[in-house]
């Protein structure tokens, strides 16, 4: 059995998901890739000339949760082991303030808590036997209010937030870290800033200079970079944290 470290990456195709992926197999891990586009997951093969044996694509809804136990079963299958996971899934995309309803905080729970969380506790035993770690990315949106920010997408991931906190003393007892990353404005192609830019630019670099400290956004090499030493042997103490990436963004920290 090769002894590099299996990782799942759910959120796998694009922007941050994408970018942790990548490094890790330039790191000799195994990765398993988890999004619901089965062709978006077979071009980033051939894009970056991926080798079999290193990489299992699985076109799963990470929101279903019967697929969950297909995706652990296939991944002890064709690895052996889980080492890390990467919970990545997740979307800003919903109702403006003032007019949620149940359906949408259904669905936004769903996609920025519960595909975390069910998952998490699925995997428990695998990553206790590896003595593994999770990183959830939540959003600077669950630690203070951003204006513009969905009311749903923010009161989700400050729930993930606390989850992390929380269950990191049941987890390490097993010797399973988690911790979360909480990006602030993240720029890639195809992101939604890649958007807004096209549509408006003078306004968003106004509010990037007037909201940012550092003047500038942050980019997916920035989350990956600490995704990766989040999960290497360095942060070995590091468990139960909430690690904000938003050059200087947040004011006032309110888990």
């Amino acid at each position: 059995m090769d002894s590099s470290q299996t990782t799942i990456v759910t959120g796998a195709t694009k922007g941050i998901g994408k970018k942790i992926a990548l490094d890790l197999l330039s790191q000799n891990h195994n990765v398993v890739l988890i999004a619901r586009n089965k062709q978006a997951l077979e071009q980033l093969c051939v894009e970056f000339k991926i080798e079999e044996n290193r990489v299992l694509l699985l076109p799963y809804d990470i929101t279903e949760k019967i697929n969950i136990d297909r995706i652990l079963e296939k991944t002890i299958s064709k690895f052996g082991k889980i080492d890390n996971l990467v919970c990545n899934v997740g979307s800003g995309k919903s109702e403006k303030l003032g007019n949620e309803n149940y359906n949408e905080w259904k669905k936004m729970f769903e996609i920025n808590f519960f595909s975390a969380v069910n998952i998490i506790e699925k995997s428990t035993n695998h990553l206790a036997n590896t003595k593994g770690s999770i990183i959830c990315i939540s959003s600077i949106c669950g630690i203070q209010i951003i204006d513009g920010a969905p009311l749903t997408y923010s009161v989700a991931k400050n729930a993930l937030n606390f989850y992390i906190k929380g269950i990191s003393r049941f987890l390490g007892k097993k010797g399973i870290r988690i911790n979360g990353i909480a990006p602030g404005n993240i720029l890639f192609e195809g992101s939604s800033w890649s958007q807004k830019i096209k549509d408006n630019k003078e306004d968003v670099y106004k509010m990037i200079n007037d909201e940012v400290p550092l003047n500038k956004f942050g980019t997916d090499e920035d989350i990956s970079n600490l995704a990766t030493w989040l999960l290497s042997k360095k942060a070995a103490f590091v468990t139960g944290s909430i690690f904000v990436s938003d050059g200087g963004q947040t004011r006032i920290w309110v888990i």
